[in-house]
């Protein structure tokens, strides 16, 4: 059976369409998991990114694709890690070794529409459901002192255990990072950059410049990249910005930065990667088209 994902509210940005920077539809369907598999090289370029992650135990670059999850290098071709190409919406590097995402079953794998809140503990290769599952597609995750939040059928949702969540605002968003005090929690919306004090029980309006993908490392490094690839970064926590560089291929599909460095982004062009800041960046592995 297929399932069709629900396409987020329009948000238009610049002439841009927010929901243009991710697909309209995915595929799911419902088999056990597949078992463990070495990392094997892909037979097919990367496309359709939804999530970029640095792997704390083995510095490899992952990218979370339409297509399964995938690591890159420079010079390389994309390896699919562990043998199970679902559709990896909602994806981020919790510790060492351990990721979380959501998103759909592969086509004909068996696995649910709606993944809910899946779990690696092996960096990938093998996941197990924690919650939700056949209910919820996060859209966004990001994680900060043991708590995880994530945006879900436009909704804010908190988990402390990847088992009960608390349901909290709802509003008009593509993507949302916590500081990694977990003072703040940040919302991309129509408006700007919208702001949360309280753990995203509310939030303030959205304030410009108009950002599509944020990643807060540290607490005095910010990042937000606009509808056109344009990067900025911000020392107090989204009050003021300023702009880095363009990164190449224009409109984004995610960023995630690993410090105030490091930092990945996926593009319509390629997979790309910083290790200055954000001043220059060198290509990782080519898209599709």
């Amino acid at each position: 059976m297929t399932a069709r994902r629900a396409v987020r509210p329009l948000l238009v940005i610049a002439g841009t369409s927010i929901t243009s920077l991710v697909l309209t539809s995915c595929a799911g369907g419902t088999t056990e998991a597949g078992s463990a598999a070495d990392t094997s090289e892909s037979s097919a370029m990367l496309s359709h990114v939804h999530g970029l992650g640095v792997g704390l135990a083995d510095g490899r670059v992952y990218v979370a694709t339409h297509n399964g999850l995938y690591t890159v290098a420079k010079g390389g071709k994309p390896k699919l890690v562990g043998d199970r190409k679902d559709d990896f919406m909602g994806f981020t590097v919790t510790s060492e070794n351990t990721f979380i995402a959501s998103g759909h079953g592969a086509e004909g794998s068996g696995r649910p529409g709606n993944l809910g809140l899946i779990e690696s503990k092996d960096a990938g290769r093998t996941w197990t459901s924690r919650s939700l599952e056949g209910d919820a597609d996060f859209h966004s995750l990001d994680s900060a002192k043991g708590m995880v939040y994530g945006y879900e059928g436009g909704r804010i949702r908190i988990s402390s255990d990847l088992k009960s969540w608390d349901d909290r605002a709802s509003l008009e968003a593509l993507d949302v990072t916590v500081s990694p005090s977990g003072a703040k929690l940040l919302a991309t919306t129509a408006e700007g950059v919208a702001t949360s004090t309280d753990g995203g029980r509310s939030f303030g309006k959205g304030t410009e410049p108009v950002q599509a993908f944020l990643s807060w490392p540290v607490e005095e490094s910010l990042f937000g990249i606009d509808t056109s690839g344009k990067l900025s970064s911000s020392a107090d926590g989204g009050k003021t910005w300023k702009e880095l560089t363009t990164v190449p291929g224009g409109q984004p599909q995610a960023l995630t930065a690993v410090n105030a460095d490091r930092i990945l982004a996926a593009t319509m062009t390629g997979v790309y990667e910083s290790r200055d800041g954000g001043k220059t960046f060198t290509e990782l592995a080519p898209l599709a088209s």
